[in-house]
């Protein structure tokens, strides 16, 4: 049997390419969690480049609670300030291995009131 970090990065893997194949050319907003941070960035993989990129790692956001839902919506506020900054108004949204729930949901509900579509 696989070890369970195996199984993490293949089902990653699978979820990245499944989402380069149905992006049609529009960036890719991903997401990594861990137990203290959260971090979003917005990635163009035709040019391999990141459009933008925010965190709870930032001076910004470092002050209060880093590992909460609060946390994470602030982050999603600001990831979709800065895609509007660089031109960016659609994305595919690529939650990698994480459920949709709790903190990567309230990243993702947060992006789509600042002005994201996806």
């Amino acid at each position: 049997m696989a070890s369970s970090t195996k199984l993490f990065e293949r089902r990653r893997q699978r979820n990245r390419t499944q989402l380069r194949k149905k992006s049609a050319g529009r960036p890719r907003l991903s997401i990594h969690r861990t137990n203290q941070h959260i971090y979003a960035q917005i990635i163009d993989d035709v040019k391999g480049v990141t459009l933008a990129a925010a965190s709870t790692v930032e001076k910004d956001l470092r002050g209060g609670a880093t590992s909460n839902a609060d946390a994470a919506a602030k982050v999603g506020k600001m990831i979709a300030e800065r895609a509007k900054a660089a031109g960016v108004g659609e994305v595919v949204f690529d939650r990698g291995a994480f459920l949709y729930h709790g903190r990567v949901k309230a990243l993702a509900d947060a992006a789509r009131e600042g002005g994201l579509d996806f």
